[in-house]
């Protein structure tokens, strides 16, 4: 009898906000997936869920290279997935951690894909957990959306030009990935009247939290934030 596959959201980054679904899942799962950078074996996701394992669980660290080269990523999904169908089909049950939640931007969504087209006999089940902006809105106690309101989820990679359209068709954005293109999410949030009344926020319920109220400080000192930055920003009232 073949395993099951989880992908569990481990939420932001504090042990105490995984959902009760998660923790048991993990302490009755065989083996645990973490994903991990090839220049080391670090996984945020994996320290944030360590105090819910067993002590004697296997862990396997599946790696995700940081690049945009296609190809490069589709043979470390192919290889992940790979690995994946061989515990599976061992009859051991695994679960692949994700900080936030696994559907959003996840890696855990490549995984899914890849692994459903070379064995799509294998049970698959997704176990969600509280999304960083989730956390950062509870931090800041920033209302989301309430109403008839609109909330957008906006990659930060954007171009400045589709970044300003979607922030005008907001009535709450959050932006993800900000770390990546902070001067045109700065001049789009500032075309938009945006600028000063956003909130950054940076490794939310981490040890390394940041929270600052508007942009313009740091782009005036040229910082780049952190890797785990997002801005979420409500549009100014009328």
């Amino acid at each position: 009898m073949n395993g099951i596959l989880y992908g569990v959201g481990v939420g932001p980054g504090a042990p105490d906000l995984l959902t009760l679904r998660a923790v048991r899942v993990l302490g009755e799962v065989d083996v645990i997936l973490a994903a991990a950078s090839p220049r080391n074996d670090f996984s945020a996701a994996l320290d944030t869920a360590r105090p819910h394992l067993r002590a004697d669980v296997r862990v396997l660290r599946l790696e995700f290279p940081m690049t945009r080269d296609r190809s490069v990523l589709r043979e470390a999904w192919r290889v992940a997935a790979q690995t994946t169908r061989d515990v599976l089909e061992s009859g051991q049950s695994a679960a692949f951690l994700t900080i936030g939640d696994p559907l959003v931007y996840s890696t855990f969504g490549y995984l899914m894909r890849t692994l459903g087209e070379c064995a799509p006999h294998l049970a698959v089940e997704v176990i969600p957990g509280i999304t960083s902006f989730q956390a950062a809105a509870a931090r800041t106690r920033t209302v989301l959306c309430e109403n008839g309101e609109t909330l957008r989820i906006i990659p930060g990679i954007n171009s400045r030009e589709s970044l300003e359209e979607s922030l005008q068709q907001s009535d709450t954005a959050v932006i993800l990935k900000a770390y990546r293109n902070l001067p045109a999410i700065a001049e789009a949030l500032g075309a938009t009247n945006r600028l000063e009344s956003c909130v950054l926020a940076s490794h939310v319920e981490q040890p390394a939290e940041k929270v600052c109220q508007g942009l313009g400080g740091a782009c005036a000192a040229g910082e780049t934030p952190p890797y785990m930055s997002l801005i979420l920003s409500r549009k100014p009232q009328v």
